[in-house]
């Protein structure tokens, strides 16, 4: 069997990690058929079945899986190697794949990542936005994004922006109509847009005042996975909704939204970059680290 070329590798490695023969030629910059066809060629070379093809869905075979699983760490120690090799250029190059929460990626990555790109041209940013957790290593993510609590323990972990805070809000008119809660049990009964998370459980929303605590169940006619969704709900009347202060800070500015139990909803610890402890970071991400750590950390998390 002659030795497979580096380029079909890499493509059954995008294809395996996007479950889509169009997500992987997006970002490889390929057109769907030359990546089905360099599939195709790895296969008949390895003399193996690695995925299965329907026209809705793209899955790996048993041997697949197992085909995956050792080329994953080759492809990233060879492109550790190149990357390191171009360290010698005195730049940083290569691929920087961050999995991120959909609103750290709104609230704190956005304004960052243009200064960071125009300092760096030669690095390419790759950023997987996903409200689920996920395995960054198995997925071959070089770092991820995550509130402290949810990071695992066997990685490293640097504070990304500054404390955030929560913010109950609806529209002016809302208030009006439904009166103004002076504790969180007094939202209990009415109208409010809840949040589900991948994982399927409900969102409890938070509160806490003095050293009290508490996680309160609401309802209401709507459920959203998303708070930029619950944010639009909440200005287009639906009721109440649970949100990043920062998230809504235009809307409660210009006065199309009102907040209240503003002292029920103190900051927060902010969103943590985290990357594997057991593996060097390449370059893209050292220079990520460098330039986030000499970055100011705005007050509001924003």
């Amino acid at each position: 069997m002659n030795a497979p070329e580096l380029q079909h590798l890499r493509a059954f490695a995008a294809v395996a990690r996007h479950r889509s023969f169009r997500g992987a030629a997006r970002i490889l910059d390929l057109s769907p058929s030359a990546l089905s066809q360099s599939v195709r060629q790895l296969e008949e070379r390895l003399g193996l079945v690695l995925l299965h093809r329907s026209t809705r869905s793209v899955t790996l075979t048993e041997a697949g899986e197992h085909f995956l699983a050792g080329l994953q760490p080759a492809l990233l120690g060879l492109q550790a190697v190149l990357d390191g090799a171009a360290q010698w250029q005195g730049e940083a190059v290569g691929t920087l794949r961050l999995n991120v929460p959909r609103n750290a990626a709104r609230l704190v990555l956005m304004p960052w990542l243009q200064p960071f790109l125009k300092a760096h041209p030669r690095v390419q940013l790759e950023l997987c936005t996903q409200d689920a957790r996920v395995d960054i290593v198995r997925e071959g993510f070089d770092a991820g994004v995550r509130f402290s609590g949810a990071v695992p323990q066997d990685m490293v972990a640097l504070p990304l922006g500054g404390p955030l805070a929560f913010a109950v809000v609806a529209t002016p008119a809302w208030v009006q109509d439904h009166g103004l809660p002076a504790i969180p049990a007094d939202l209990v009964g009415q109208a409010c847009i809840r949040q589900r998370f991948p994982s399927g459980t409900l969102y409890r929303w938070e509160f806490e005042r003095a050293g009290q605590r508490l996680a309160l169940e609401v309802a209401g006619p709507l459920t959203v996975d998303d708070q930029a969704l619950a944010l639009q709900a909440a200005l287009d009347g639906v009721g109440w909704a649970y949100v990043y202060e920062a998230l809504a800070a235009d809307a409660l500015q210009q006065g199309r939204l009102r907040r209240v139990l503003a002292d029920w909803c103190p900051p927060q610890p902010g969103f943590q970059l985290y990357y594997p402890a057991r593996r060097q970071a390449s370059p893209a991400l050292r220079a990520f680290i460098a330039w986030l750590q000499g970055r100011a950390v705005p007050a509001d998390g924003a």
